[in-house]
């Protein structure tokens, strides 16, 4: 939302604005609380690898960690700036096993890390029964590598929200019956909080696009958008350490869910000597 302060990264270019005001803090930074809420996630996602390695979870968790940490800052970089393309920029990417792949940046709501991220949960979830064994990483390689092309030179914007939502559609029956089939109560509560970080992040993003013109009257903002960002990323953890219980549990490592500090819910794992 703009105001006609000047700033450091000159004229806004982005096709979205979100109901903050820009530049209100800091000349370098145009949205201030969608840039910092996206600290919890950067947080929660490093909790998460730090467990991923210290356990020596599969490096497909690793990559999943990182992809979350990835995704945030490139949001904090987009809503610091309001630019739509920065030609200065490149991105380095952590693709699916283990490879590396250089692209621009697109700044038009982080989106093309939006899509890699879903990819990575496809291939996680589905990847245990597919009995090719390089053909879904390599179809999911191509297919992120397809659209950040497209993407950098393609204006999407209706298209780009039915795409992703086709994407977490595809991920909804395989996380279900990973659901039904947990009995231990305390993992059945990480896909629980998954589904209600969910909804009430889903709910703010929504308050906030409908009613901007309203709220940007009130006294106080509410700042739906910052209070999507916090939510989602407690939404990934949740969804991270439980897909990492459904995998320890498959692989026979006797999976248990702690809490550190009595509070955040981790999997703690016991491998067979052998392995």
């Amino acid at each position: 939302m703009a105001n006609g302060v000047s700033s450091f990264w000159g004229p806004v270019t982005s096709t979205h604005e979100w109901c903050e005001p820009n530049y209100v803090y800091s000349s370098y930074v145009a949205e201030f609380f969608n840039t910092i809420s996206n600290v919890p996630c950067i947080m929660l996602a490093l909790i998460g690898l730090v467990n991923s390695l210290r356990q020596r979870f599969e490096k497909r968790f690793s990559v999943l960690h990182i992809s979350n940490m990835i995704l945030a800052i490139g949001s904090m970089l987009y809503h610091a700036t309001l630019q739509r393309l920065c030609s200065k920029l490149a991105w380095l990417r952590l693709e699916y096993k283990d490879s590396l792949s250089l692209w621009p940046w697109q700044q038009q709501g982080d989106e093309t890390p939006m899509v890699w991220e879903m990819l990575l949960y496809i291939y996680i979830l589905y990847s245990p029964d597919w009995h090719y064994r390089s053909t879904m990483p390599t179809f999911l390689f191509l297919y992120g590598a397809v659209f950040a092309i497209a993407h950098s030179q393609l204006r999407f914007d209706i298209g780009f929200k039915v795409h992703y939502a086709v994407l977490c559609l595809l991920c909804i029956p395989r996380m279900y019956k990973y659901y039904i089939h947990t009995e231990d109560k305390l993992a059945k509560r990480l896909a629980k909080l998954y589904v209600a970080t969910l909804l009430i992040g889903t709910l703010c993003w929504l308050v906030d696009r409908a009613f901007c013109k309203d709220i940007s009257r009130w006294y106080f903002n509410p700042q739906g958008h910052a209070l999507w960002h916090v939510s989602m990323g407690f939404n990934s953890y949740f969804a991270n350490t439980f897909l990492m219980y459904c995998r320890a549990r498959q692989r026979e490592w006797d999976p248990k869910v702690k809490h550190f500090l009595g509070v955040l819910p981790y999997v703690k794992i016991q491998k067979p000597k052998a392995q």
